[in-house]
């Protein structure tokens, strides 16, 4: 069934209340665990100017909510393609949270494209900053769109990946809202192949508290060379990161995390 309908199903009093336990003790763990790794990643940037040593702290962190995810909360990441390495614009579907953490496990060293309003947690938007994180005003404004420009472009000319939610914030399981402006651009600017990449992370982690158990479907589709009209870029990167909304798929959730993905391409 596809993710849309996988999210309207009705879950029974029992598998809410065991979602609900497991979703509790997910957030001891993976809080506990963050007073330590978010104060971490800030030092390392505030110590460090450049390396791998820049790096280890929001790896770390990503990866310890990886584990907790998967042990406590019973989440699976299913992986059908390959990531390719090096400086590439990777564009994701947002459903989650799940997904914007965890870019920064999936890809070495990127600049995730996010919201302004992040850059005032506590600490860890201090962190983020400094590991090169690029902020953006969803307001749209022609100075934050050359700015946002500026900061991606020197992520790629340093080797990084350039992260972004394309649609321009998270949408709901189902919807398929048109690309933000600031797609085409960057992708104009960058001159790098795109890789879009589709997830279906909102029926196992909707925006409520509790986190349900299950399989998330992640889809890497083939890199589209630079230098494509406008049109054509944006239909097939809508297409091909939402190309899981429709899509019949196994173990969703609800299925105590042992899900089945539609390809066994690989796990994260």
């Amino acid at each position: 069934m596809s993710a849309s309908l996988q999210d309207r199903q009705p879950r029974s009093m029992l598998a809410v209340l065991l979602a609900c336990v497991r979703t509790i003790l997910f957030q001891i763990a993976f809080l506990g665990g963050s007073l330590l790794l978010v104060p971490l990643a800030m030092i390392l940037g505030l110590l460090v100017t450049g390396g791998p040593l820049l790096f280890i702290g929001p790896q770390l962190w990503a990866g310890w909510f990886r584990l907790t995810s998967r042990v406590i909360a019973g989440i699976r990441i299913e992986i059908d393609g390959e990531i390719p390495p090096g400086p590439h614009l990777f564009a994701l579907k947002h459903e989650s949270a799940l997904e914007a953490i965890l870019t920064l496990w999936w890809f070495e060293r990127p600049a995730v494209v996010m919201k302004q309003e992040l850059r005032r947690i506590p600490v860890w938007g201090l962190a983020a900053a400094r590991h090169g994180s690029i902020f953006v005003d969803r307001s749209g404004s022609a100075g934050m769109l050359r700015e946002m420009m500026r900061q991606a472009q020197a992520a790629a000319a340093s080797g990084r990946p350039v992260v972004i939610f394309p649609e321009g914030t998270r949408v709901g399981v189902g919807e398929m809202p048109a690309l933000a402006a600031g797609f085409a651009g960057l992708y104009k600017m960058l001159k790098l192949p795109v890789v879009p990449v589709a997830l279906d992370s909102g029926s196992v982690w909707p925006k409520s508290f509790i986190k349900y158990p299950g399989t998330v479907h992640m889809k890497v589709a083939p890199p589209i060379p630079p230098g494509l009209p406008r049109a054509d870029i944006e239909a097939r990167v809508h297409a091909a990161i939402n190309a899981l909304q429709a899509m019949p798929v196994d173990g969703g959730p609800d299925d105590g995390g042992q899900g089945i993905a539609v390809s066994t391409g690989g796990g994260a």
